[in-house]
């Protein structure tokens, strides 16, 4: 079950428009950055599909590149697309700190 922020949650982002609106524009600019991404890893790789057929290479070589990059590439999902922490995570978080500065 997802829980709703709500602003006895986290008041500072229901007050503090100009921020909201830069994690707005940083979350747009992370998303097509992301797709900047995956555009160039296929295409990119693409080519070199067409280039391993072009030569008649027996050995299909461009598994190498495809696996690595799309390693980094499912990473930089994981990263741009994983769910925020909510306020149970964020509560749950900061009672470790406390217990460890103790």
């Amino acid at each position: 079950m997802t829980e709703r922020v709500t602003p006895e949650h986290m008041p500072e982002l229901v007050d503090d428009e100009p921020e909201l609106r830069r994690q707005a524009v940083k979350r747009l600019e992370d998303k097509r950055g992301l797709m900047a991404h995956a555009l160039a890893y296929f295409t990119v790789n693409l080519l070199l599909v067409a280039l391993w057929y072009v030569t008649g290479a027996a050995f299909f070589w461009p598994v190498f590149p495809i696996f690595g990059w799309g390693i980094g590439l499912a990473f930089h999902t994981w990263d741009v697309l994983s769910p925020a922490p909510g306020p149970r995570q964020i509560e749950a978080e900061m009672e470790r700190l406390r217990h460890t500065q103790r």
